[in-house]
């Protein structure tokens, strides 16, 4: 995995999920409310998981 220079990485320490297994729980702040969002309240519908990593950071 190349990472940009300044910038450090924790790939190589964080568990990798296989195809079918289930998604941790996790929480994010919503971008368009005070109420955070929660994988748990999604059960039962669709959703898509796309990570970018460092977007949206200052360089």
């Amino acid at each position: 995995m190349a990472v940009a220079k300044g910038r450090t990485s924790t790939a190589d320490r964080t568990s990798t999920l296989k195809v079918g297994d289930k998604a941790p729980d996790f929480e994010l702040k919503a971008h368009n409310s005070d109420q955070p969002w929660k994988l748990a309240d999604q059960r039962g519908k669709n959703v898509v998981l796309a990570f970018f990593p460092f977007a949206f950071t200052p360089v």
